[in-house]
């Protein structure tokens, strides 16, 4: 094998690993991202909407906070969001993961 192709062997294997490293990290980074909260409230409020039952009205804590219960420990979201039922203004309180948008918890109040 000449020097040249020696070369051109290194240098394209050097590439295609630094290719193959970068995709990688990228997909690893964008799965362990935190959602922003209008990410998250986005996603539960459209659970809520598939009941068929209007939503009045919807909010969200900006910031994640640190959750530890029952064993479990995540980074939420604190929501809320108001809807009609049976002619009555309803409220509900939700905790979501911030990694995920997953209700961990919704509570009617």
């Amino acid at each position: 094998m000449s020097i040249k192709r020696l070369k051109f062997f290194i240098i394209s294997s050097a590439v295609a690993t630094a290719f193959v490293a970068g995709v990688g990290l990228s997909n690893y980074l964008k799965a362990h991202r935190k959602l922003n909260s209008k990410t998250v409230l986005r996603k539960v409020r459209n659970g809520f909407s598939a009941e068929d039952r209007p939503i009045e009205g919807t909010w969200i804590e900006a910031k994640s906070e640190e959750l530890n219960r029952n064993g479990l420990h995540a980074f939420v979201y604190y929501g809320g969001i108001s809807r009609y039922e049976d002619g009555k203004l309803v409220q509900y309180e939700f905790i979501a993961d911030a990694y995920t948008g997953t209700l961990i918890d919704i509570y009617r109040l």
